[in-house]
C-alpha cells in the first residue's frame, strides 16, 4: 500500500468513527455500504467505531455496527472492550445490549433489552403497587403479616445498621435495619406520633415459599407479596430503639450520608423521606387549617371539616408533593468548555451544574435558560434533557439537561451563587477521569451533576 493510499484508508476510518460519535446513522450506513471491511478498523489508540458509539450513547450506531457483523470483542489499547466503555459512562441500555449479543442477531434488540439511565435514588427495591394503596383489609393484614419489613425514621432519618464490606471496598456498607412486626409493634401500639406509610411489595421473594421453609401452612389471604412500610417514630421511641438493637443508629446528617447506601435501598429511602417529609410539612389543612386523617397507605391527607373546599374536586395540597428542579451542564459556544457555579454553603474548591426551581406555568426548557441567565448572566438557547434523579431533600426531582450558550460573559448574580466559571474540558477530565489533585472538584458520582459533566465529556470523540 503507497503513503497515499495509507492517508485515504486513515482518512475514510477516520471519517467512520466520527459518524460513530456524532450518531449520524444514515452517513455510517453510506459509508459501510461503500467500504464494509472497515466495520472493525481501529485508529491508532485501537478505538474502533462500536466503541465510539458506546462511549457517546448511541444506541442505533451500536445497532447498525452489530448487523453489519462489528466485532465486539476487540480490545483497545487501554485494554477495553466497547462494552467495557459503555459500562463506564453509564450507557446501561447499550451494555446490555453489548451484554446479551447471541448467535441470532434478529434476537437481541427488542425492547426487553434496552434499559434507561438510572440516577442514584432513581432504583428500588420494591414495585410500588398502587393499587394496593386504597385496599385497607389487605394493608390491614399486610401490616400484621410477620414477614412484611418496617424501616424506621426518626426526624426524617433512617435507621440504619453497618453490614461487610463491599467488594471494591474494605470499609463496612451502610444498610437499611429491616425490621418486622414483632420489633415494631409495642411502639406503634403505645404513641400517636408514629406516621405509618405503605412503600410498595418486594417481588423477588414469595411468602408462600418463605412459610412453606419456616414450615407454616399459608393462610389463603396470602398473596406471594413481601410488603414494605416506612414508619416514623418520636425521639423517645428512636432512643428505645438505638438502645435495643446494638450497631443501629439514625443516619445523619442527609448530606451525604445517604450517599453511603446501596443503589435500590437508597431508591427506598427517597420515597420513603419525601413522603413522609410531606407528612411533616403538611400536618393540618393547607385549604382551612383544620385537623386531617390520613389515607390511601399514606399517600393522600383528607381534612375533617366537611364543608372544607379541599373535599370538592382535586386538590394537589392533599397528595405529597414533588418539586422540579432543572439542573443544567451549560456548554460553551466552543463546546470545549462547561459553565459550573458554587454556592458558600459547598465545601471549598467544589463547582458544580448551575440549577434553580422549575415556576409555575413554566417549561422545563425556560427555567433552564431563566436560571442560567440570572444566576451566571449567560444567555442559553437549545435546552437537552439527558435524565432525572429523584433528590430527598425533602422531596424535589432534578431534571438534567444540557443547556447551549450563546454568550459567553459571566456576570454572577452574589444574591444566587458565590462564584461562576467556564472550565475547559482538559480540566474537567483531570479532576473527573484520573481523580488528580486539582484546584477544584465536582460533586460525586451518586449525584446527578456528576452524570451530567461526564455525559458532556463523553459526547467528544477525540478525548
Amino acid at each position: 500500500m503507497t503513503d497515499f493510499e495509507k492517508n485515504l484508508h486513515q482518512d475514510v476510518v477516520s471519517q467512520l468513527h466520527d459518524l460513530a460519535a456524532a450518531g449520524d446513522t444514515t452517513r455510517l450506513k453510506a459509508l459501510l455500504r461503500c467500504s464494509p471491511s472497515l466495520v472493525n478498523a481501529a485508529a491508532g489508540n485501537g478505538w474502533t467505531a462500536l466503541m465510539y458509539g458506546a462511549r457517546n450513547g448511541h444506541l442505533e450506531v451500536v445497532q447498525v455496527l452489530l448487523q453489519e457483523g462489528c466485532d465486539r470483542s476487540i480490545i483497545n489499547k487501554s485494554r477495553q472492550t466497547a462494552l467495557d466503555i459503555a459500562k463506564f459512562w453509564g450507557y446501561k441500555h447499550i451494555a446490555n445490549l453489548l451484554a446479551n449479543v447471541k448467535g441470532d442477531q434478529k434476537s437481541i434488540f427488542s425492547s426487553n433489552d434496552v434499559k434507561e439511565y438510572e440516577n442514584y435514588f432513581g432504583m428500588t427495591l420494591l414495585d410500588r403497587r398502587t393499587d394496593k394503596r386504597t385496599d385497607s383489609k389487605w394493608l390491614s393484614q399486610k401490616q400484621r403479616h410477620p414477614d412484611t419489613v418496617y424501616i424506621l425514621f426518626s426526624n426524617l432519618s433512617p435507621f440504619v445498621t453497618l453490614g461487610g464490606g463491599s467488594e471494591s471496598s474494605h470499609h463496612p456498607e451502610v444498610k437499611l435495619c429491616r425490621l418486622y412486626r414483632q420489633d415494631v409493634e409495642q411502639c406503634i401500639n403505645q404513641t400517636e406520633e408514629c406516621t405509618l406509610i405503605f412503600l410498595g411489595v418486594e417481588l423477588q421473594f414469595d411468602m408462600r415459599l418463605m412459610a412453606a421453609c419456616h414450615g407454616r401452612v399459608r393462610q389463603d389471604e396470602e398473596d406471594g407479596l413481601v410488603a414494605w412500610f416506612a414508619l416514623s417514630i418520636d425521639s423517645a421511641c428512636a432512643e428505645k430503639f438505638k438502645q435495643k438493637y446494638e450497631g443501629c443508629y439514625f443516619l445523619h446528617p442527609p448530606m451525604p450520608a445517604l450517599l453511603q447506601l446501596p443503589e435500590k435501598e437508597a431508591g427506598v429511602i427517597a420515597q420513603a423521606r419525601s413522603v413522609l417529609a410531606w407528612h411533616n410539612r403538611y400536618r393540618f389543612c393547607p385549604t382551612c387549617g383544620s385537623a386531617t386523617k390520613i389515607e390511601e397507605g399514606g399517600y393522600k391527607k383528607t381534612c375533617l371539616k366537611e364543608d372544607c373546599p379541599s373535599l370538592q374536586g382535586v386538590h394537589n395540597t392533599s397528595y405529597p408533593r414533588v418539586d422540579p428542579v432543572v439542573i443544567m451542564q451549560v456548554i460553551h459556544p466552543d463546546g470545549n468548555h462547561c459553565l459550573l457555579g458554587r454556592q458558600k454553603r459547598f465545601p471549598p474548591g467544589m463547582f458544580t451544574c448551575l440549577a434553580g426551581f422549575v415556576e409555575p406555568g413554566e417549561t422545563i426548557e425556560d427555567a433552564v435558560r431563566r436560571e442560567v441567565e440570572e444566576e451566571a448572566g449567560v444567555k442559553v438557547s437549545h435546552v437537552q434533557y439527558v435524565s432525572c434523579q429523584p433528590w430527598p431533600m425533602p422531596s424535589s426531582l432534578m431534571i438534567g439537561c444540557l443547556a447551549f450558550a450563546v454568550s459567553t460573559e459571566i456576570k454572577v448574580d452574589k444574591n444566587e451563587i458565590e462564584d461562576a466559571r467556564w472550565f475547559t474540558r482538559e480540566q474537567v477530565v483531570e479532576v473527573l477521569i484520573k481523580g488528580s489533585q486539582h484546584s477544584f472538584f465536582v460533586p460525586p458520582s451518586r449525584a446527578i451533576a456528576h452524570q451530567l459533566i461526564k455525559h458532556w465529556i463523553g459526547m467528544n470523540a477525540n478525548l
